[in-house]
């Protein structure tokens, strides 16, 4: 997470007491209701850098970075807290930290960036950036800084020291030492992951409470790329999620989340073309990127999951309509979207790869058929067998407690519980289906009363701590995870296939002493995404409007600057790299452009240009461009930035009387490099819609961003070829090709 700038005066503090939401103990509706983004319009005007977790209370608590909430506040909230019933709608709870709150290495004016939240023992662990130290007085000197509290809202209280100190960089000044997130592996041990641009993502391990780094760290991306990461474990892999280009262009920002997985916390991460998040020509699998409609600069995710069992994504981004708070170039506006986040053979997407949504959706399943927090209705829903009551909103006891309520299907089923005495816990569907934490044997097991399966519990778990257990059932398979927090960290799976689908109630069971059991839920299991939403295809070559350098450029070729340099033989179109740019107000480099078709379209070229590896060659590139005039394009090329190359899709549009400049990025290069753009025409708006698209063998396609340009504009495809001239380097051009 990075600032375009950072403010001084900073908010009050958290001053509401919190009233428990309301009981549904009776069966529930676990139907959809719907929902809109932003969901934190109710809450602030921007809400960046998001968080989401569900706290002992049944309610969701969200957190984000330091900035005004308001246009025209003007005051700075040291990371604001807002709370919600449903995921959807969101109530301002107040702000983590004080105005003179801060730990001892914070210089006086430290905001506090990207907080992560989590659930460690017996307390909340809060992991921010804090953005200046009394390490230097130059500033930039970023560390990761931990907060402790009894509840999701407080009272927070930092720690002494911070979890990672600020580290010198090799190229001068301190490492970008940001974007904190922490994850508790099935072994017990907990990492922390953070970094940016400056130095790459890197993972350390931490001490049992969660303060402290200790060991060697491992970097996992090359730096120049991630920032942002959040990681979880999914069907045995770890996800590596980051995000790219830059947070903050205003109505530029091509933000975006990309991906990696790998067998171990530590990595190696790779993409789905097995490219590492390390390499030079960097990997990464698209997650979320914008798809042409309001929301631009979509990134710096969290995670959760409702009470159905579906995975969401929670995340900032930007109305390209109002980019910025207060005034044009200020503090980008960037308020909290919630979008469905689907696995779709072995990889995620959001809402199956259609990117972020704008307009009525269905909502999250916050209630189910069961939904019991045990607050004044004390048991009156459940039958008890053996010694039970209800203390401070929790069924504390030994024996059985059932559901009256008839649950069957595929369902999924879970409950914060914690082994106060028992020797063993969990809970029972359709009177013999058994998930239960086994302190005695040290495993979690499940049974259906013929087969049972188990996992070993971590050496170090405390049953005396909440956690998580989640129990999901589809069919004749079962699947039960035991988490801290439910937040893709789990310490134990166990899966079990079973005789027969389920049926009648839930039960709440201990043996060998008492168990805590509390947020009880049972509700209808999601309905998983199998399919992604097509991507752009080509249809009948436009010979018309193709050109494949077979004899010259022919007629249909207009230069902007022309340059001599650029020659055509043997079938290709030779351009010496220029030491040129079309950025800013500079405009000096040649574009090369021909009219496009009317309509739909998908434009294509071949390109290569030794750009090279691991050696710094800013900012070569070569590609397509769709362009208007020099101060409003899209440029879709292969570039070195820094020592990583990346195909990116930069953005400039004129904004308050000058050019503003992103742009996103849209899979790896090879030497040789394919590039498209699809053009739609939008039929409401009129606008022109361009998806980039790259691929390293012109067949298999990685797709990314949309830029849109106004109605009112003819733009035309070209080429360019620019960006530095040394080392020397022609960019080889096969053809420029359009397609129905």
């Amino acid at each position: 997470m990075r600032h375009l700038r950072r403010g001084g005066a900073l908010a009050a503090v958290l001053g509401l007491i919190l009233t428990a939401p309301p009981s549904t103990s009776a069966a529930a509706s676990d139907g959809p209701s719907r929902y809109r983004n932003p969901v934190s319009a109710a809450v602030g005007d921007t809400f960046a850098d998001p968080v989401i977790v569900r706290g002992d209370d049944g309610f969701w608590y969200a957190y984000g970075t330091t900035d005004p909430l308001r246009e025209g506040e003007h005051e700075f909230h040291r990371v604001p807290i807002a709370r919600s019933a449903d995921l959807t709608h969101w109530t301002y709870v107040g702000d983590a930290f004080g105005p003179d709150q801060r730990p001892p290495y914070a210089a006086p004016g430290a905001a506090y960036w990207a907080p992560d939240v989590r659930r460690i023992g017996d307390r909340w662990v809060m992991y921010v950036t804090v953005t200046d130290t009394t390490v230097s007085a130059e500033g930039s000197d970023y560390a990761i800084g931990a907060a402790t509290a009894p509840t999701p809202t407080g009272p927070w209280t930092f720690a002494a020291e911070p979890v990672v100190a600020p580290r010198p960089g090799g190229g001068g000044g301190y490492l970008w030492t940001i974007d904190p997130s922490q994850f508790t592996d099935v072994d017990g041990r907990g990492y922390l992951y953070y970094g940016s641009y400056y130095g790459g993502i890197s993972v350390t391990e931490l001490s049992p409470d969660g303060l402290s780094a200790v060991g060697t760290p491992t970097q996992v991306t090359i730096d120049n790329k991630f920032e942002g990461s959040y990681v979880l474990r999914h069907d045995g892999w770890y996800y590596l999620f980051a995000s790219t280009a830059n947070c903050c262009a205003g109505p530029a920002t091509g933000y975006s989340v990309q991906v990696g997985r790998a067998r171990s916390p530590r990595g190696p991460f790779t993409d789905r073309d097995g490219i590492a998040l390390t390499a030079s020509r960097t990997g990464g699998t698209p997650v979320l990127t914008q798809n042409g409609n309001r929301w631009i600069g979509t990134g710096h995710n969290g995670y959760l999951t409702d009470l159905s069992g579906q995975d969401w994504i929670v995340y900032h981004a930007i109305d390209r309509a109002d980019p910025y708070l207060d005034e044009p170039f200020g503090i980008n506006e960037r308020p909290m979207l919630l979008d469905r986040l689907d696995w779709i053979d072995g990889w995620p997407m959001v809402n199956a790869g259609a990117g972020p949504s704008d307009g009525s959706r269905p909502a999250p399943v916050t209630t189910g058929r069961v939904d019991e927090r045990f607050d004044s209705a004390g048991l009156a829903g459940w039958q008890r067998a053996g010694q039970w009551r209800v203390t401070d909103g929790r069924a504390v006891g030994s024996g059985t407690l059932t559901s009256r309520t008839t649950v069957g299907g595929d369902v999924r089923a879970e409950t914060d519980l914690r082994l106060t005495g028992a020797a063993s816990a969990g809970v029972t569907l359709g009177d013999r289906v058994e998930v239960r934490v086994d302190v005695s044997a040290g495993r979690l097991v499940a049974s259906d009363g013929r087969r049972q399966a188990s996992t070993p519990l971590p050496a170090g778990l405390d049953p005396g701590d909440r956690h998580n257990l989640a129990v999901e059932v589809r069919g004749k398979h079962l699947v039960a995870e035991l988490s801290p927090a439910r937040l893709g960290d789990q310490v134990a799976v166990v899966s079990l296939r079973l005789d027969r689908p389920i049926a009648s109630r839930i039960a709440l069971t201990a043996t060998g002493g008492t168990a805590e059991f509390d947020n009880v839920s049972v509700a209808r299991l999601y309905q998983p995404a199998k399919r992604a939403v097509p991507e752009p295809t080509v249809g009948a070559l436009l010979p018309a409007y193709s050109d494949e350098f077979t004899d010259g450029l022919d007629d249909g070729w207009r230069w902007v600057r022309a340059d001599p340099a650029a020659t055509v033989a043997d079938g290709q179109l030779r351009w010496p790299v220029q030491a040129a740019d079309l950025t800013g107000t500079g405009n000096t480099a040649g574009v090369l452009l021909r009219d496009a078709p009317r309509g739909d379209y998908v434009a294509e070229t071949k390109v290569t240009v030794d750009l090279g590896e691991e050696t710094v060659r800013n900012y070569q590139q070569a590609g397509l461009v769709a362009y208007v005039d020099d101060d409003r394009f899209a440029r879709l090329t292969q570039v070195a930035i820094w020592n990583t190359r990346q195909v990116e899709y930069g953005y400039e549009l004129p904004f308050a009387g000058q050019p503003v400049y992103g742009g996103s990025i849209v899979g790896t290069p090879a030497s040789t490099t394919w590039l498209r753009l699809a053009h739609h025409v939008d039929p409401v708006t009129g606008e022109h819609e361009y998806r980039a698209g790259s691929s390293r063998d012109g067949r298999t396609w990685t797709w990314g961003a949309v830029w849109t340009f106004p109605a009112d504009t003819t733009p035309r495809i070209g080429l360019v070829a620019h960006g530095g001239a040394e080392p020397a380097v022609d960019a080889e051009f096969d053809y420029l090709r359009f397609y129905s």
